[in-house]
């Protein structure tokens, strides 16, 4: 069992982060906010997805302006997934100009290191969180190493050259990142924004940079941490630097919300980092959000190809069908479904699955078993095994999983 570090709980909306609440998915648009339409349909698709915060750029008066038309659009067809604003340079303006914006969020995202430069930083920095606090929404304060205080960064760096024993550069770089994010949320403390209302993130694009980091951010304070590798990549390299980093830390129980950073292929579903989101949260079982397929994956063993294309359509199948069952069935997304390629190892994991199926290999006789719970009950063969092995999946659900409680209320 992981043991979670100790955070404050904050509530953004309708979610709550830290404080032992479950570890939080999130994503973020890349549509022109000014783009109203294109904006709300990705926020469904990401919130359908299984995010549980949508981040939305909001860099110009007509992002800003754009924020509460989206909020009642998703509110209108029942998405009640909160937004969160990502502000740079010019929040403080946005904000103040359109009081609709700051109400129809329900976090607001400030990078210390760009918020304002010499005397203009504490300023309009103390402006935001004046709005903050006036419209009771939570801030994150998100330092990134691409955009560091280079005022802070260049003291320390002075400071660091003046030692006996003076550290590493790069040592000095992650330190610089924990104090802007400390310093800063003290700062906001101070301006009045209250302890529960803060949540941080330190956001670099190398592996050990974000493990040191975040180790040392748990040690030095209580605020929920957003976890998140920055420029993580395109594909699969993105997928296993994200996978790397933040296994790493949640395994030591540091994080309450995470987020992948995934650059999209051309063409590609904005979707796929909440995916992997889950992917790593379940993997770890740290959460539960859809029945895992396990599947053998070939050797020549299997030179046919047919239990790759039974793995990919029961995966593809149950996706589409958990939002349903989530609606409908409690603990259906523990259950685990193995779909094996032989003899070796099919029988064996089968039985360890809730459900699974056991394909014939090359040269075995053309039977696919299916064990429901560790016993066999039925032997399929012919053309249709796919088919009747998914219809399986479905009664198994149906038997095992009961239906949710519903609430009638009065006509």
């Amino acid at each position: 069992m992981i043991l979670r570090r100790k955070s404050l709980s904050v509530k953004i909306g309708n979610v709550f982060l830290g404080g032992g609440s479950p570890i939080v998915i999130q994503s973020m648009t890349n549509t022109d906010t000014a783009d109203i339409e294109s904006t709300v349909s990705q926020v469904i698709a990401l919130a359908r997805a299984g995010s549980e915060l949508v981040r939305i750029t909001v860099n110009n008066d007509a992002a800003a302006a754009a924020v509460p038309f989206i909020r009642d659009a998703l509110d209108k067809q029942s998405i009640t997934t909160p937004l969160v604003g990502d502000f740079h340079f010019n929040g403080h303006k946005l904000l103040k100009s359109h009081p609709a914006c700051a109400q129809g969020l329900a976090k607001l995202r400030i990078n210390p290191g760009n918020v304002g430069r010499g005397s203009k930083r504490d300023s309009q920095f103390a402006e935001m969180i004046e709005i903050a606090n006036q419209y009771d929404k939570a801030v994150r304060i998100g330092v990134n190493w691409g955009s560091l205080d280079q005022d802070l960064l260049t003291r320390m760096m002075d400071e660091n050259s003046k030692l006996t024993q003076p550290l590493a550069a790069i040592e000095v770089m992650r330190e610089a990142i924990v104090v802007s994010a400390l310093q800063s949320a003290q700062r906001a403390q101070e301006l009045g924004l209250k302890s529960d209302r803060i949540v941080i993130s330190a956001k670099v694009s190398g592996v050990q940079d974000l493990i040191s980091v975040y180790r040392n951010l748990s040690k030095r304070c209580e605020y929920p941490l957003h976890l998140g590798l920055t420029e993580a990549g395109m594909g699969s390299k993105g997928i296993v630097a994200s996978t790397a980093a933040m296994s790493v830390l949640l395994q030591e129980g540091i994080g309450d919300t995470i987020r992948v950073s995934l650059t999209p292929e051309p063409g590609g579903d904005r979707t796929q980092e909440v995916i992997v989101a889950q992917e790593i949260l379940q993997t770890m079982g740290l959460r539960s959000f859809t029945p895992m397929v396990i599947a053998c994956p070939g050797c020549g063993r299997t030179t046919s190809t047919y239990f790759q294309e039974l793995a990919q359509k029961i995966q593809s199948h149950i996706r589409h069908r958990m939002p349903e069952w989530r609606k409908q069935r409690s603990g259906v997304a523990d259950m685990t479904v193995a779909v094996m390629g032989c003899v070796v190892n099919g029988p064996g994991e089968s039985k360890h699955a809730n459900i699974g199926i056991s394909l014939p290999g090359t040269g075995e006789n053309p039977v696919a078993p299916v064990y429901e719970n560790g016993k066999k009950t039925v032997t399929l063969k012919g053309a249709y095994i796919a088919e009747e092995f998914q219809e399986l999946v479905e009664r198994y659900i149906e038997r095992t999983y009961p239906e949710h409680l519903r609430s009638s209320t009065p006509s």
